[in-house]
């Protein structure tokens, strides 16, 4: 037999073998197995890496036995969540509410607060003020933690706390803060005595096939300050600037400093995230002030989705809170490639009268998300949903308020990433007086936006419109 031969025969079994996988895999929507296949078929060897690569979120069985029920067994011993407050959101509400339940595994809390931040640079100063005012603990997750002002000034003030005896833990994504655990700055925090873990480290070689999917990543972006606080939005530890992308700066990001009941959701994310990374059970005060009820406070549950989820979970709160709008919904994400129920959700939303406004960057740090975003428009705005490009940089807030009532924020955006693949981590409220504040801020964004002309898209030429098609072909695998 020639190498050739040979070669062609290995590759047929392995591409027959890889179609029989896609086509009985559970769970695999069937758009990703029709593009897995046309993959398959149309790039002979590329499409064979691909799928063993990128093809399923896998992951590593260690992982998977550490993490499945950590949580769980989390809520259950420190009596979290116990009782739920969901008779406090009005009726049409709590399905979304009870979507959430199951994924935070505890019930929806109450008397919360919230505070929404003026802007990047005073989110970061107000974390600063609560670090050197923090007396026992403060534990951060970010997916990206820059050596720039902000960056710093948060490892100067987690430095001084730690130097005064504040336990400090620091959990921080293997690529996306890459250059912080490569520095200098990583180093003087770990002889400072903060306590510091690398989240989903990149393996090589044999390690790299055993372990877990390469570009899974902890996309959470946490603080939580002596159990008593927690912030939560899209904001990375970084300048607005964003000088590793600085050509798509500002960024524009969202964060709300929260009180109350559901601070002690945002904890258990964070120690059952510690826990899989570092094998250390937390030992805090779970029964802190955070537990507390604060007057006049709002119905409120943090909860975290990622790889082990419920299939389509994130879409199911997306889709859950679409349903439940009667007059209003405005959405601010920057990656949008949605799945097929979230798209119907969004469409139906519309055409049953609601007015449905989605907020999308202008110029987007992907091109290739950005080119399936727009892909589509067309069936959006025909359905009557209307779409801002916004101007000022890289709108990177991840809102979404319904009728100026129930507001949901946090890191997951609206792309096949977050909705499949990265763990992350957000908060839904009830309180008319903060989704009136967020409303407030996406005026802002509109206002500093272009509205897509349903005529444009609806009739464009029919190149665009092949060019389109195909993008969204592809779009589950993205």
């Amino acid at each position: 037999m020639s190498d050739f031969s040979l070669w062609f025969a290995v590759h047929m079994l392995a591409y027959a073998a890889l179609v029989i996988r896609v086509l009985t895999v559970e769970g695999k929507e069937p758009a990703s197995r029709a593009a897995w296949i046309l993959i398959l078929s149309f790039l002979p060897g590329l499409g064979i890496i691909a799928y063993l690569l990128l093809g399923e979120p896998w992951i590593s069985h260690r992982s998977r036995r550490k993490a499945i029920g950590t949580v769980t067994r989390l809520v259950k011993a420190y009596n979290v969540g116990k009782t739920s407050a969901l008779e406090n959101v009005p009726d049409r509400f709590r399905p979304a509410f009870r979507a959430c339940e199951h994924l935070a595994h505890s019930g929806v809390t109450d008397h919360n607060t919230a505070t929404l931040t003026a802007d990047s640079n005073a989110a970061i100063n107000a974390m600063v003020e609560d670090f050197d005012a923090a007396k026992e603990s403060i534990h951060i997750s970010f997916y990206i933690w820059l050596t720039d002002n902000n960056g710093l000034k948060i490892a100067e003030a987690v430095k001084r706390a730690a130097e005064r005896g504040v336990t400090c833990r620091i959990i921080v994504d293997g690529i996306g803060s890459r250059a912080l655990t490569r520095s200098e700055h990583w180093a003087a925090m770990k002889a400072a005595g903060v306590q510091l873990c690398v989240s989903l480290k990149v393996s090589f070689g044999l390690d790299a096939l055993l372990g877990s999917r390469a570009d899974l990543r902890n996309h959470r972006k946490i603080v939580v300050v002596d159990n008593r606080l927690t912030y939560c939005g899209s904001q990375n530890c970084a300048d607005p600037e964003f000088r590793v992308k600085a050509k798509y700066a500002p960024w524009v990001d969202i964060m709300l400093r929260f009180e109350g009941p559901v601070v002690m959701q945002s904890q258990l994310l964070f120690a059952a995230n510690w826990l899989i990374e570092s094998n250390e059970h937390l030992d805090v005060q779970w029964q802190a002030s955070s537990t507390e009820a604060v007057a006049n406070g709002s119905a409120a549950i943090a909860f975290g989705t990622g790889p082990l989820s419920p299939k389509g979970a994130m879409s199911d709160v997306f889709s859950s809170l679409l349903h439940c709008a009667q007059h209003e919904v405005v959405i601010s994400n920057p990656y949008f490639v949605p799945d097929a129920s979230l798209l119907s959700a969004l469409i139906g939303c519309a055409r049953r009268g609601v007015q449905t406004t989605l907020i999308l960057p202008q110029r987007n740090d992907s091109f290739v998300v950005g080119a399936i975003s727009k892909a589509y428009y067309a069936q959006l705005v025909a359905a009557g949903v209307k779409i801002f490009e916004f101007r000022g940089g890289l709108l990177h807030a991840k809102t979404l308020v319904v009728d100026e009532a129930v507001a949901l924020v946090g890191s997951a955006n609206m792309d096949r990433r977050s909705l499949e693949l990265n763990f992350e981590n957000n908060i839904l409220l009830h309180s008319p007086d903060i989704a009136k504040s967020i409303r407030e801020r996406q005026n802002a964004w509109l206002s500093d936006a272009n509205e897509v002309a349903p005529d444009k898209v609806i009739h464009r030429s029919l190149l665009r419109r092949i060019g389109d098609n195909v993008a969204t072909i592809f779009s589950p695998v993205m």
